[in-house]
């Protein structure tokens, strides 16, 4: 964690002018509507309110950003311009005279910096799947090398790969990652002190995706923006940039419906109904900022529904917050908020902790025909308190060890593929990705271990039917990526 002098000051939500009431009436919308939320903390006027994490997501663990990483990225070019690196009607041709195509269409030579900043390159698709399929990694060239049917300026497409040129050029014209840039000019003045950021092949931080922080690191950032770059008594960010990146430099929709995805672009911010901004990333990883009411707003989530969770901001959040002073002290309600927030946990298997299948199964070894998911075998072993999955993949052989009854920390490389395949982001190193694993017999044939990758937004659960000894179905329930989240049934047989 931060420092103690680096975190963000602590109050009552009453103190602040919100009823306690209206939080719970919040999470408890979340629970009804089964939106997984893995933390959330609500920030006014630089003093958080209420903060939670759903167990066993923790407080200290950083969590990847997805998009949420583009704002940090629009961040880093707001800081380059301003020390004269690049501006934002640089020709982006100008960075990459060795990597152009032979012939430079005319709209891929009016292609400026601010184009990719607000996604208006005039790509009509995102290209990011050009530059990640690149067999020499030269993503710039890559890049480059697209068509673009559009007139830069006039068509707004979202496409990560603007993000990552934007990258590219500060790389190009400091000579380090954005991430080195950052670090003396914000993390560390904001005291965020261990951020990680996935790099292409060659080592350009990729920009658009791939940042991985904690969540008090996302908050202590929104607070900044809040008050236009001003934090900690020092400017760390000019507000002029701050004005221009959350302002609306491209229409994205008709703003007059109540979707929060047609309210305007910015440079890698979204702009909100109720005269709000944002930061986001897939699967309801949020920095919402609300100017008038002097809010800050974070979520890490796995959720699908993203416009639900903003749904429920603005119809029971953004009312609740008095435009006064602070509201009676309610001790009753502050006590039912605190403990509320303080149990919260993703949902583990119901079930029992042994089955007289377990003695039976014990140390076999199923094997999978051809599959999508590449698994080859599967095999079980147990203890009073534990299970052990080894699976073997067609990357090797990985384990996950789960608690019976309640979590099991540890680390697994078991999914890597489908990472490595279907996100937008680094696979975890060889030791893995941070783990929690609780498990339950939920029937006596079957065995579910719910698994929860700590540093990502994916708990998938693993279910086990043996529909005799010698028979195992599995099934991988849940978003692990991208791609759909039910699987096809895989038959084992023992060996």
């Amino acid at each position: 964690m931060p420092n103690t002098h680096e975190s963000l000051p602590r109050t009552t939500p009453e103190a602040e002018g919100v009823a306690s009431e209206a939080l719970l009436a919040f999470i408890n919308a979340l629970d009804d509507r089964k939106l997984e939320l893995h933390s959330l903390m609500l920030l006014r006027r630089g003093n958080v309110l209420a903060e939670g994490w759903w167990a066993p997501y923790t407080a200290p663990a950083p969590h990847m950003l997805y998009s949420l990483s583009k704002s940090f990225l629009s961040t880093a070019a707001g800081l380059a311009i301003a020390e004269g690196y690049f501006a934002v009607t640089d020709p982006v041709t100008h960075f990459f005279p060795d990597d152009l195509p032979p012939v430079v269409s005319d709209n891929l030579a009016a292609m400026q910096v601010r184009h990719l900043l607000s996604m208006a390159t005039g790509h009509a698709e995102d290209q990011t799947g050009a530059l990640r399929g690149d067999p020499d990694g030269n993503w710039p060239r890559a890049f480059l090398a697209q068509a673009v049917e559009h007139e830069p300026g006039t068509f707004f497409r979202y496409n990560s790969a603007a993000t990552y040129m934007v990258s590219a050029i500060l790389q190009k014209t400091t000579g380090i990652t954005a991430l080195e840039f950052l670090r003396p000019r914000l993390l560390l003045p904001l005291g965020i002190t261990d951020a990680t950021w996935e790099t292409d092949p060659r080592g350009v931080s990729v920009g658009g995706w791939g940042l991985r922080i904690r969540t008090e690191d996302i908050a202590r950032f929104g607070e900044m923006y809040r008050r236009r770059g001003f934090f900690n008594e020092q400017q760390l960010v000019p507000s002029d940039w701050v004005e221009a990146a959350t302002r609306a430099q491209v229409s994205n929709g008709d703003p007059a419906t109540d979707s929060d995805w047609a309210q305007g672009y910015g440079y890698q911010f979204w702009r909100c109904q109720h005269g709000a901004f944002r930061g986001d990333g897939a699967f309801g990883q949020f920095c919402v900022v609300l100017p008038q009411q002097e809010a800050v707003l974070v979520t890490t989530a796995n959720v699908a529904e993203m416009q639900t969770v903003l749904n429920l901001v603005w119809e029971i959040l953004l009312p609740a917050m008095t435009p006064a002073g602070p509201v009676p002290e309610n001790a009753e309600s502050q006590k039912r908020l605190h403990d509320r927030l303080a149990n919260l946990q993703i949902p583990p298997p119901v079930g029992a902790k042994t089955s007289e299948t377990a003695a039976r199964i014990q140390g076999r070894t199923y094997r999978f025909g051809e599959n999508e998911q590449g698994i080859v075998s599967v095999t079980l072993t147990f203890t009073v308190d534990t299970v052990t999955l080894i699976a073997e993949d067609t990357a090797g052989a990985h384990s996950v060890v789960g608690g019976l009854g309640d979590w099991h920390e540890g680390t697994t490389s078991f999914l890597q593929n489908w990472f490595a395949r279907s996100l937008p982001s680094n696979p975890a190193d060889d030791s893995g990705e941070s783990v929690s694993t609780c498990a339950a017999w939920t029937d006596k044939q079957t065995l579910a271990l719910r698994l929860c990758l700590t540093h990502t937004p994916f708990t998938p659960t693993l279910v086990c039917r043996f529909t005799d000894d010698t028979h195992l179905q599995l099934e991988i329930q849940g978003r692990i990526s991208f791609g759909p989240t039910e699987r096809p049934v895989l038959e084992g047989t023992a060996e």
